[in-house]
């Protein structure tokens, strides 16, 4: 989208945006919220369970097994999002919070559930007033997309070199440039999200696989922005 696009929509925003476009925008949240309380509720059933723990945590290649089902599943529903039906798309993102859930069940072991609780809030807050900017801002964000899709490459790169290094203070930097990452991708992702629904007329199933891989991408943004704010602000367990 570039700057003309941008400001011809704003102008006709009020003309163009149809009866499905609000509706459409809920579901994007909706999902993502359901997908976010599958989460929380599977990482915290398994940790509940030391048998399950010992089992995933214990056995490397069941933990990398899935891992590597957590990375097939996002490509395959963002790659093959036009052949799979939406009831298959959905089910697919309903599994992949799941696996997500059972991979994110160490957090709370290594941190404490108050500081959990009381980083999910500043997570839930940050990512509310990025995407509020990104939903109202007339700035084309499309260039600083491009920029903090090439930070997030450097980050990823820099991060697999810090485990080989083990330097606290570069995971630190790392955690607060991942912050600034994921902030900036939420307001850009939601621009993209409100761009791309409100060129649809109808709750078609092509229109709704748009709103379900948007949030897709809201969730990703949330999971990871929550997991750098707690790497920051989180209390560790004695």
């Amino acid at each position: 989208m570039n700057v003309n696009e941008l400001e011809r929509f704003s102008r006709n925003e009020e003309l163009t945006l149809s009866q499905a476009f609000p509706v459409l925008m809920r579901k994007v949240y909706v999902w993502m919220s359901l997908a976010l309380c599958i989460t929380g509720l599977t990482a915290y059933g398994v940790a509940s369970s030391p048998n399950l723990m010992l089992a995933i945590y214990q056995h490397s290649v069941l933990l990398w097994g899935l891992i590597i089902g957590e990375l097939a599943l996002v490509m395959i529903i963002s790659a093959a999002i036009n052949r799979l039906s939406l009831t298959t798309a959905t089910l697919l993102f309903i599994l992949y919070s799941a696996l997500n859930g059972v991979t994110l069940s160490s957090i709370f072991l290594i941190y404490t559930m108050s500081s959990i609780g009381k980083v999910f809030f500043i997570t839930a807050g940050t990512f509310g007033a990025m995407a509020f900017v990104g939903y109202t801002t007339k700035r084309d964000l499309s260039k600083m997309g491009g920029l903090l899709f090439m930070a997030l490459l450097g980050l990823i790169i820099a991060t697999v070199v810090n485990l080989f290094v083990k330097s606290s203070g570069l995971d630190l930097i790392l955690s607060y440039v991942g912050v600034l990452i994921f902030v900036g991708l939420t307001a850009w992702d939601t621009q993209k999200i409100k761009v791309m629904l409100s060129e649809q007329y109808d709750m078609s199933e092509g229109a709704q696989k748009i709103a379900l891989l948007g949030a897709l991408s809201l969730y990703l943004d949330f999971i990871n922005l929550f997991l750098y704010l707690l790497r920051i602000f989180g209390s560790r367990n004695d």
